[in-house]
């Protein structure tokens, strides 16, 4: 039995209880959200660490870090210094993409290891997988790298099952400046135009159902027509294929398996919100999972904040999980200082729209912080800060004169200057102050 599965028989499972106490909710609130389809709790039934983690309507926007072990530069140990950043700052999930190597090995040791819900794309994985070229993978060769992937306890699994020969005759048709970017949906593109056959994660996705339903893996509907460029948002393309993953969700849902969905990529600010509203109807109010978006393309070495732009915005409009994106975006493959900037501008991106949503205890933490910086508390400050490490660190390294103050201010500091008026202390900002 699926998390669905047993939503929609009246059971609160431990998992939707462990999601309801960390989200302020009553436990029956996410139990039906997750029977509507509304919310999902990725997790696979053989990762036993997990800590289980709802995302959807009503609750907090999750934040997921990418990484994995890449052919050009092949080096675990950064990657592992990367699953210690996400867990420490506080990233909700972690994304394997390595595609180089011993894939599986580095995967179960992650999926044993981190107690954050773990995903993957099988696509990236099955070529060296089955150690055969692209044209030469069939529909088995596809189903048993996701059965791998499901075997090893992995949560959500991002599948390109949108990108059907009817899309397809529609991205030929209208064209796009920059044509497809995601790299799973260029790979089965260039296979479905070598072999001249439909995609067989869309023509045997009640195959790809039944693995999920087995291990209770979410699917992550993959967006393989998302824009990579404003010029290309919101296009025919684009909306054609969420025309089929809404209908994907629907099968899924009988099926007894959870959905995300996913959504884009490169969106000018203004188009954002009627984006997510069109994605929440097309797909019937399943969760949904964007990368960014990107709210301009010339922000190159700084796109972890065009991407936390849009993100605010994606997420106060109806997005659910923000997928972080780093300084290194179109560059090159992040270190693990990239991995720290990115997560944290996500990060602030989804505390943002989780308070404009008026989120249960969303204040909290910053009413907190404004107490301690009332005070002059900076010990408090630390622990109130999303990243209290660069904080402190920053702070330390510029010592000011005047004890409690920072060197922005000094003696002038306007918290100080007004916490001593309510203690009768005369203020003297004179030169010998």
């Amino acid at each position: 039995m699926t998390q669905i599965d047993a939503a929609r028989s009246g059971i609160i499972t431990p998992e939707m209880e462990q999601v309801a106490k960390d989200e302020f909710r009553d436990p029956e609130f996410i139990r039906a959200g997750v029977a509507a389809g509304r919310i999902a709790i990725p997790a696979n039934k053989l990762h036993k660490g997990i800590r289980a983690v709802g995302v959807g309507e009503g609750l907090r926007t999750k934040v997921n870090v990418n990484l994995g072990i890449s052919g050009d530069k092949a080096d675990a140990a950064e990657e592992w210094k990367k699953v210690k950043i996400a867990e420490d700052f506080g990233a909700d999930a972690i994304m394997d993409l390595s595609n180089s190597g011993k894939t599986r090995e580095f995967r179960r040791q992650l999926v044993e290891e981190t107690p954050l819900m773990v995903g993957t794309v099988p696509m990236y994985d099955a070529i060296g997988y089955m150690e055969k070229p692209l044209v030469k993978l069939t529909k088995d060769d596809l189903l048993e790298t996701i059965r791998a992937h499901a075997e090893d306890g992995v949560d959500f699994m991002t599948i390109h099952a949108g990108i059907n020969r009817s899309v397809v005759k529609t991205f030929k048709e209208t064209g796009r400046l920059m044509n497809i970017v995601s790299r799973g949906g260029s790979l089965l593109f260039g296979w479905m135009e070598v072999t001249g056959n439909e995609n067989p994660f869309y023509e045997y996705y009640d195959e790809v159902l039944e693995i999920c339903h087995e291990y209770d893996v979410t699917i992550s509907l993959g967006d393989s027509c998302r824009p990579g460029c404003l010029y290309d948002s919101n296009d025919a393309t684009e909306t054609a294929e969420m025309i089929e993953l809404g209908k994907l969700t629907k099968r899924a849902w009988d099926a007894g398996v959870q959905v995300m969905v996913e959504g884009p990529g490169h969106m000018a600010l203004d188009e954002v919100a009627a984006n997510m509203k069109l994605q929440k109807r097309l797909c019937h109010n399943a969760p949904f999972y964007v990368l960014g978006p990107l709210v301009t393309d010339i922000g190159v070495g700084y796109d972890h904040i065009t991407a936390a732009i849009g993100g605010a915005v994606a997420a106060s409009s109806g997005a659910n999980f923000l997928c972080y994106v780093t300084p290194a975006e179109h560059l090159c493959l992040p270190d693990a200082k990239d991995v720290l900037d990115g997560l944290m501008a996500t990060k602030i991106a989804a505390h943002a729209a989780d308070i404009a949503n008026k989120l249960p205890h969303a204040l909290d933490e910053d009413n907190r912080m404004g107490e301690a910086r009332r005070k002059l508390d900076w010990e408090e400050m630390w622990k109130h800060a999303l990243d209290p490490v660069t904080g402190r660190e920053r702070y330390e390294s510029s010592p000011a004169a005047t004890e409690g103050t920072c060197t922005m201010c000094g003696k002038m500091c306007a918290v100080r200057t007004v916490n001593k008026v309510f203690e009768g202390t005369t203020i003297d900002l004179g030169m010998d102050d």
